[in-house]
């Protein structure tokens, strides 16, 4: 199984807790996410479906290249972590 999970500072708007997924793409992987929690995608992804300019995806702690299609392959027990930039001064 891909395991999921997200940044903390995602928590404190919507609950998303660490979830176990399949799929052969970070894009299959984050709609079976949706599917379960539709707002969550909001917070993750433009009216595009593109990332979000302050959202960074990891795979397996590597930055995924493509963040237009979200085609970057997973292995079978790939971990995908998402972070949200947090900006200010």
């Amino acid at each position: 199984m891909i395991k999921v999970s997200f940044t903390p500072n995602l928590n404190r708007h919507l609950s998303c807790p660490q979830q176990d997924v399949v799929g052969d793409t970070v894009a299959q992987a984050l709609q079976m996410v949706f599917a379960g929690n539709p707002q969550l995608q909001g917070y993750i992804l433009d009216d595009q479906g593109r990332l979000r300019r302050h959202v960074a995806v990891f795979v397996d702690g590597q930055m995924i290249l493509d963040r237009r299609y979200l085609s970057d392959r997973l292995q079978a027990d790939s971990t995908i972590y998402i972070a949200q930039a947090l900006s200010g001064g």
